[in-house]
């Protein structure tokens, strides 16, 4: 299980992150977060996650979406939440660039297809 974060700053930008090169899905971008540990709930290990990945804090909101994909050798159920940019500026620790992009900006970018769930739920949230 996953913790996802959808990091909104006060222009109404959201961070993404390009995966590292070498390894699974790499150069693709994604939208911060990491494995929830035993015994951690989604809202913490998101909080943690973006702390360790990007170094700032976060007010984790409402759900946005949980998804269950397959990918050819490992399944994955993403829990996915809004998030508040809420102090420190955001660098790319564990990854190889991070980027503010506006909804409209972010089908430019190429995601990995578990994450394409995520951008409709975004797009659907937006117009509501």
């Amino acid at each position: 299980k996953i913790g996802v974060a959808v990091i909104w700053d006060e222009q109404g930008k959201i961070l993404i992150d390009r995966r590292r090169q070498e390894g699974l899905l790499g150069g693709l971008w994604e939208f911060p977060g990491g494995k929830i540990e035993p015994e951690e709930t989604v809202e913490a290990c998101i909080k943690r996650e973006i702390q360790e990945e990007l170094g700032i804090e976060v007010e984790v909101g409402d759900r946005l979406i949980t998804i269950d994909h397959t990918y050819t050798h490992f399944h994955v159920t993403l829990n996915v939440h809004h998030c508040r940019h809420l102090s420190g500026d955001p660098q790319p620790l564990e990854c190889d660039e991070i980027r503010w992009v506006t909804l409209a900006e972010i089908d430019q970018f190429p995601f990995p297809k578990a994450n394409v769930q995520i951008i409709q739920a975004l797009h659907s949230f937006a117009s509501s």
